[in-house]
């Protein structure tokens, strides 16, 4: 086992996507389960913080450390099996998500949770229920997770089967591998009804699994984890459309979710996305393809078949029509080639934003907000003017099929900064006013605990730090995500 104390070698695990940085006084880097238990162990006994790391591509800092010492998972990279007849995967947590997207597209299979940043370690999307473009259609990360091996903050190991581990009303009954008994009583808790990775996942009847998916790592250490995956479709169509309005657009995405939720329409979306203005003005000097009229764009996929890809594909030419898109400049990728460069095109504005602030050497300003689709429009309107009363630079895009909204403000100092940390605090206000959460696929780290408080309440909070002492009594494990430090 490797073990990194110098300064000069840490600093990698210091910060990640979103600039938040941290401080640690040793990095660890097991590659067994047995040194990942003595790790945690040891680190128990002293009533040490330990923070568990990915790949560093968060955007809430959970995994950089306040101080105690982290452990990284880079180690735990191995793919132990896919098996198609099974319709299932076996994987290590520190196994790259794109890495195993490559090796299921092999078997003509997929795994549909697709972030936006595929060098994420797959075990920190099951640690933030991460979701992406693919939600749409098949939901968040949560509806893919068979298994899990997990190491708890003492050491003991725990496994869980989805159906196997029911909680009997609000009581949860556990037993870990050594025969430990834990009980934890359920807190109340009543969460939106809209994509959402914001505190633990709570419900009566509950799986057990589900409270360790998107718990950030503050109640267990994932050591592996069966997945479920999906055969490849036979065919995709992919296209980007330009709108000369933003109310266009947004007709077209509503008329598309509606469609698409009915039950026996032909049309099925599996992606529907959203890029504003400023967006396509970020991507204009490395895309020459965006149409320079336009104020604003979609991007929707389609699964299809060879029996139906022509009605399919003149439905929605049809139905673009009617919403005054251009179809003279719009992108129809059916090939591999044209849609893979329509994915880039799509995930390239938040490396743009990325970019931007790490140049100008400031916290990301970006809302991962989500909230009912019948409130959708008043939030974005509510949330664009804010941000331009208060005169600041922008960039909107997002998962606006589910009426989910990354809202990126970009200050030019640290005063600027400071104004967009009161409009991003009123943003998620909003959103909660209209029963929606701050944060629909992200989860809350350190940088949105007072957002997590804001939407559930201190009375709430307790609760869910009672529970997680139940997993970790200490407190050791993720020391500042979702709670104070």
């Amino acid at each position: 086992m490797i073990v990194k104390r110098s300064q000069d070698e840490i600093q990698n695990y210091l910060v990640d996507a979103s600039n938040f940085h941290g401080s640690c006084d040793a990095v660890y880097l097991p590659e067994t389960k047995a040194e990942l238990a003595e790790i945690l162990k040891q680190q128990n006994d002293l009533g040490s913080s330990v923070t568990i790391a990915g790949n560093h591509t968060g955007l809430t800092g959970s995994g950089v450390p306040l101080n105690g010492v982290v452990v990284s998972m880079e180690k735990f990279n191995r793919i132990l099996e896919i098996n198609t007849s099974g319709g299932f995967a076996l994987v290590e947590p520190g196994v790259v998500l794109q890495d195993f997207q490559n090796e299921l597209k092999t078997a003509e299979y997929f795994y549909p949770p697709d972030p936006t940043e595929t060098n994420c370690f797959v075990g920190g999307t099951i640690a933030t229920n991460a979701s992406g473009a693919k939600t749409f259609k098949y939901g968040a990360t949560r509806n893919f997770v068979l298994e899990l091996e997990l190491i708890l903050a003492d050491g003991e190991s725990l496994v869980l089967q989805r159906g196997k581990h029911l909680a009997e009303n609000d009581l949860l009954t556990l037993q870990t591998m050594s025969g430990k008994q834990l009980e934890v009583r359920l807190p109340k808790l009543v969460m939106p009804k809209t994509k959402n990775a914001s505190g633990y996942y709570l419900k009566e009847h509950m799986d057990a699994i589900d409270l360790f998916i998107g718990s950030e790592g503050t109640l267990g250490v994932i050591t592996k984890a069966k997945l479920k995956i999906l055969p490849l479709p036979s065919l995709l169509l992919s296209c980007v459309a330009f709108f000369k309005s933003e109310d266009d657009g947004l007709n077209f995405i509503e008329a598309a979710r509606s469609h698409s939720k009915k039950a026996g329409s032909p049309l099925d979306t599996r992606a529907l996305e959203y890029l504003d203005y400023y967006s396509l003005q970020m991507l204009r000097q490395d895309f020459s393809q965006v149409d320079v009229t336009a104020q604003c764009a979609v991007w929707f996929e389609q699964e299809m078949k060879s029996e139906n890809e022509n009605e399919l594909t003149e439905k929605w030419i049809d139905m673009l029509t009617e919403h005054h898109a251009d179809i003279e400049t719009a992108w129809l990728g059916v090939d591999e080639k044209d849609r893979k460069i329509i994915h880039e095109f799509r995930h390239a504005v938040s490396s743009k934003v990325n970019e931007y602030i790490s140049k100008n050497n400031l916290r990301k300003l970006g809302t991962d907000t989500a909230v009912p689709d019948e409130h959708f429009r008043e939030f974005y309107s509510f949330a664009k003017s804010i941000v331009e009363k208060n005169k600041l630079a922008y960039a909107a895009y997002g998962h606006f099929g589910n009426s989910h909204l990354h809202l990126n403000m970009l200050p030019k100092n640290e005063e600027e900064f400071l104004v967009g940390k009161e409009v991003y605090k009123q943003i998620c206000h909003k959103a909660v006013e209209l029963n929606g959460t701050v944060s629909a696929e992200h989860g809350i780290g350190k940088i949105k605990r007072d957002y997590l408080l804001m939407m559930y309440g201190s009375d709430v909070i307790e609760h869910l730090k009672y529970l997680k002492k139940v997993f970790d009594p200490k407190m050791i494990l993720g020391n500042g995500n979702m709670f104070e430090e």
